[in-house]
């Protein structure tokens, strides 16, 4: 493809995007929309800020030239400079350019291609809402209508019984959650090339790397340390095992050798998944037998509505699944 030809054509697509058509950055999710198509250059002005910024033709020919001139006609999107991310958005709008996100580049194809235009809220209105097949889902919902049932500014009024049936539903969206975030983030962590955060509506994430080290073996890491001049003795420490097997032939209190924290916590002991399922379907058939119009059932419908926005803060826990608190003994 000559240049030449493909600007116009590109020229000519963005043209032919609505007023109110909103494209996203490839790699920070950053949105914006095409205000202004000129002959050399592309106006565009961000959603989440106010401003405008002019995209040069020159800059969309440099682009098109490094993909071009690629032996696999595709370059990497972690190679671009940070405010350059929108001339690769804005070439996914040409039939012939695409942008991978799976494997991170923006490429030359002949084969049909996507763009970088984000979906609309009216889009999200007009797709009809099912029952994800989530164990999540079912866990939250059990637990919103738990919640719903109870005043939680004062946990200390609530009866034991009920505080329990809390606690178990908690330790179940939070395992339920647990789970499903760590596949989420397996897929996620496909995605992100670099150490740039990519953002979504409700929030950012970012690619860290996280190093940990353990010791090799005893003799390796001792001769080492010999050799370059280390006394044995300064790293060598007290074997936790034979310090036990010392203790339970003396005289010495476990105390004396070791500091002791004792702590109780709360344990999910049993669950019982019949009543749940029992509670859960009843809750189900409400919003199936009922006539759409019905209040209880638009309230019902409401719930479930709010109930994506309050999965963050019901699950906002640590990976452990009891409530610690601690003293310290002697």
């Amino acid at each position: 493809m000559s240049f030449s030809v493909s600007w116009h054509t590109l020229l000519d697509e963005a043209e032919e995007l609505s007023a109110d058509a909103v494209l996203v950055t490839p790699l920070s999710q950053t949105p914006f929309r095409i205000s202004d198509t000129q002959e050399h250059r592309i106006i565009i002005e961000y959603v989440e800020k106010d401003e405008t910024r002019p995209l040069q033709r020159e800059q969309f020919e440099t682009l098109f030239r490094r993909v071009s001139d690629a032996s696999a006609q595709e370059f990497d999107l972690d190679r671009l400079p940070p405010d350059a991310e929108p001339f690769a958005a804005v070439w996914s709008l040409h039939p012939r350019m695409e942008v991978d996100e799976d494997i991170g580049v923006i490429r030359q194809t002949d084969l049909e291609t996507t763009t970088q235009l984000a979906t609309s809220g009216q889009e999200d209105e007009q797709t009809e809402r099912e029952e994800p097949d989530l164990q999540l889902y079912s866990d939250a919902l059990l637990l919103t209508d738990a919640l719903e049932r109870h005043d939680m500014t004062d946990p200390t009024a609530i009866e034991t019984n009920a505080l329990v049936d809390l606690y178990t539903m908690l330790s179940d969206v939070q395992r339920s959650a647990d789970d499903l975030r760590k596949e989420i983030a397996d897929v996620l962590l496909s995605r992100l090339h670099h150490d740039q955060p990519v953002s979504g509506q409700f929030g950012s994430v970012q690619r860290t790397t996280r190093s940990q080290r353990a010791l090799k073996d005893e003799e390796t890491v001792v001769n080492a340390l010999e050799a370059a001049g280390i006394d044995r003795e300064r790293v060598t420490s007290l074997d936790r095992n034979k310090v036990d097997d010392a203790l339970a032939v003396t005289e010495l209190a476990e105390s004396d050798l070791y500091e002791l924290d004792t702590t109780e916590y709360v344990r999910k002991a049993d669950v019982d998944e019949e009543s749940k399922e029992t509670r859960l379907q009843g809750l189900k058939d409400r919003l199936a037998a009922s006539d759409a119009a019905d209040d209880e059932v638009e309230q019902l419908q409401a719930e479930i509505t709010e109930l994506e926005d309050r999965i963050e803060e019901l699950t906002s826990f640590t990976s452990a699944t009891s409530y610690h608190t601690s003293s310290t003994g002697g």
